[in-house]
């Protein structure tokens, strides 16, 4: 099997080098091998004794050559080449007696009827491997070339010589963002419909548009050349427009949502595959930056390689117990006294250093791995929680709120702790209830039936809308920091403050500022009404032992006083 596979490769390796050959030498060598078999069939069938013996028959070796080179025309005229030939060698040439007229004749009949049957045959061979390639180069649903065909013409134009002026191939990648939306209304046809009527306005684009290929359900791909950078960003502009005219799929006008990544080629090691890659990469970066259009940049590929390195490491130190739960402080206004803590994660690495929770929650709550990382927050909240008196809150994130096995370990925690379930609080985002409100309705329906409290964080800053206040079974709202920011200095923000927290009591609900960061904010928060706070005028967040220890101290007699609060610490991330 090894000896096979190698000689495998050795074909290949002829065969690649035989195809990069240019055109006109590989028809010089076709023609030199077949007048040369030629040849030797002659003199092997003279040197034997002429054409009484069975020899001739070699000259069909040339016939069925030719056919598989230029099929039945290429066959058909070797075949009347080879039965000339033998025609002119005697029967026997020891007596030099010649042949019969009818002998020859039958003869080059025979190799006509082989040679066309032959050259036919691979003329079929020859138009279903086309048509098989064309398949596989084409899209079946729009009929639009494939990523194959894609990168069989960046392939011919990376190895083209440059031109001098500094322009090159470039490649533009297209999502559709909101075709899941299409297809759910219209179905996977109004898809199709829509990639082709796009299509049809991407032609208008110019010269230098060599190209519209479908790469997958929702993404096109534009093959350009020659571009510079300028011209390249230009026509991504105008794609973007396009997608803002009305495009008909299906009889409906729509409006398509593009999201555009373009690369360009600059280096001879380039590869159509990595080309592609890279203007993907670029399209990423612009979903993630909420852009229309970016341009690939080297720094966008190190991040995508740091972020999967990253995910590894988060699974790794899951593992090793190299994660931990930090607290801050929540303060009840009107007296001081503390009512409760936020669980905040922390990692600390190999080397006993803390990394911020921005550096990798992010990216944690964009994959699955979020599950373990939020047991682990629960089961250590809950342990927490059972060595004091106080409410302890944690963080959900969408993938929590959509995960069913997540949400029946949270009360199973509560309930195996033997801990009162208000005594637990789960804090979502307001962004987390835009994905889907009813799924997210139920979600805390089923938190609140374990008895365990549920608050909405960064408050204001999410829905356009306080509507779906009403509709879901809140505890608490936390509001968010931009809006204590400033509070001391700004009138207006003062007022905005004041709306928040009435729209908190009047909803029933227990109001908490977060980011409190001076005297002053604290002060006019209680003025307001506003029920708790946390920020660093009281405490960072701290780890378990810190914080209780924290908490002693505070609760000594010299230290009851709001007035004696100060930063414990250097601000870090919560």
């Amino acid at each position: 099997m090894t000896a096979l596979s190698r000689a495998l490769r050795a074909w290949r390796a002829v065969e690649n080098r035989w195809r990069s050959c240019p055109p006109a030498a590989r028809e010089t060598s076709r023609i030199m091998v077949l007048v040369a078999l030629l040849a030797l069939g002659t003199l092997i069938v003279y040197v034997t004794g002429g054409t009484r013996y069975a020899y001739p028959y070699l000259m069909l070796i040339p016939v069925l050559l030719a056919g598989a080179w230029y099929t039945w025309r290429g066959s058909l005229l070797v075949a009347l080449m080879a039965g000339l030939l033998m025609a002119a060698i005697p029967l026997s040439v020891a007596s030099g007696e010649t042949q019969a007229a009818l002998n020859w004749v039958i003869r080059l009949c025979l190799y006509l009827a082989i040679g066309a049957f032959a050259g036919c045959l691979f003329e079929r061979l020859r138009q279903s491997h086309l048509e098989a390639e064309r398949a596989s180069r084409t899209d079946p649903r729009a009929g639009l070339p494939n990523e194959i065909a894609l990168e069989a013409e960046l392939s011919r134009l990376l190895k083209a010589p440059q031109r001098l002026d500094g322009r090159s191939t470039g490649v533009i990648l297209i999502r559709i963002e909101d075709v899941s939306e299409i297809m759910e209304a219209l179905g996977a046809d109004a898809c199709d419909d829509l990639v082709l009527a796009i299509n049809r306005r991407l032609v208008r684009l110019g010269p230098n548009l060599l190209g519209c290929y479908r790469v997958s359900g929702a993404e096109l791909a534009l093959l350009l050349w020659p571009v510079g950078l300028d011209e390249l960003n230009r026509i991504a502009a105008r794609v973007i427009e396009l997608g803002e005219d009305n495009l008909v799929a299906l009889g409906v006008p729509l409006r398509a949502q593009l999201v555009l990544g373009s690369a360009l080629h600059k280096s001879p090691d380039d590869t159509p595959g990595g080309l592609v890659r890279e203007a993907r990469i670029a399209m990423l970066a612009a979903t993630e930056k909420q852009r229309s259009h970016c341009h690939f940049q080297t720094a966008f590929a190190r991040r995508g390689v740091q972020n999967i390195k990253l995910i590894a490491r988060v699974r790794r130190s899951l593992a090793r117990g190299e994660f931990e739960l930090h607290y801050q402080p929540k303060l009840r206004l009107v007296d001081g006294k503390v009512t409760g803590y936020e669980g905040l994660i922390r990692w600390r690495d190999e080397q006993g250093n803390l990394i911020p929770p921005g550096l990798f929650m992010p990216k944690v709550e964009n994959t699955t791995l979020i599950a373990p990382v939020t047991r682990f927050v629960a089961a250590e909240a809950c342990r927490f929680a059972m060595t004091q008196d106080k409410r302890v809150s944690i963080n959900f994130s969408v993938r929590n709120l959509l995960d069913d096995a997540l949400l029946e370990e949270l009360g199973e925690h509560v309930r195996q702790s033997g801990m009162e379930p208000s005594r637990l609080e789960v804090e979502i985002t307001e962004s987390a209830l835009v994905h889907d409100l009813f799924a997210a309705k139920r979600a805390l329906e089923r938190i609140r039936s374990c008895g365990i409290r549920v608050s909405i964080d960064d408050f204001g800053t999410g829905f356009s809308s306080f509507e779906y206040l009403r509709h879901l079974p809140l505890t608490g709202l936390k509001i968010d920091r931009a809006f204590v920011e400033g509070l001391e200095h700004d009138r207006r923000a003062r007022k905005l403050m004041a709306c928040l927290i009435d729209v908190g009591h009047a909803l029933d609900l227990e109001v908490t500022a977060e980011g409190v960061e001076t005297q002053e904010q604290h002060r006019l928060l209680r003025e307001m009404g506003c029920n708790q706070a946390q920020g660093f005028l009281y405490s960072k967040a701290l780890s378990a032992e810190e914080v209780l220890a924290w908490h002693r101290e505070r609760e000594r007699p010299s230290h009851n006083q709001v007035s004696a609060l100060s930063c414990r610490g250097a601000p870090s991330e919560e």
